[in-house]
This record gives C-alpha cells, structure tokens and sequence, in this order.
C-alpha cells in the first residue's frame, strides 16, 4: 500500500526543507518518483512528481511542500517502522537547534 503524509514543520523551517530531511533520512525505501515495486519507495510529490506545477498550482489540488509519499515493500513491517520512526525523530532533532 501507498500512505501519504505531512510532515510537520517546526518554527524556522520550510516544509519543503523538512520533508526533503524525512526523505533523506530513511535507510529501507528508495527514493524513487514511481511507487511500484516490491522494494519499499518513498518521494516528495512536490518536487518530483509535480515538479513542473508552481507552489500555487500544488496547493490548489492538495499537494503541499511537506508531503511525503512511501509505498510499502515487502520489507519487515518492524524494520520500516523503526527506519521512519528514527527520520522523524532526526527531523525533530533537527528542529531543536
């Protein structure tokens, strides 16, 4: 399955930034601008995907800067959780400084 979710973004920070570092962050999904495979994959909509639309254009059909997309693999349900787990806690780390 596909799962889409917004990364939250602390003071100071851009959502595109944010996502961009959750993105980054993961050690099991491939970033990859198509979601079909077996292997776990994740993008950022907003400069993959969309690239060519402007930030207004995104918006206006529900695609903002700190979406992320993962397609779930057949990688253990464990491992992914705990790789995700630790990107957003390096993000909120992140947010600290």
């Amino acid at each position: 399955g596909v799962v889409s979710f917004e990364v939250a973004v602390p003071p100071g920070a851009t959502a595109l930034d944010c996502a961009a570092r959750v993105v980054d962050a993961v050690k099991i999904p491939h970033i990859a601008a198509s979601l079909g495979g077996v292997e776990s994959l994740i993008e950022q909509p907003s400069i993959m995907s969309y690239y060519e639309l402007s930030a207004a254009e995104r918006l206006t059909i529900g695609i903002k800067d700190n979406l992320v997309r993962l397609a779930i693999g057949i990688e253990e349900t464990a491992d992914i959780l705990a790789d995700l787990e630790q990107a957003l806690a390096s993000l909120q780390v992140a947010g600290e400084k």
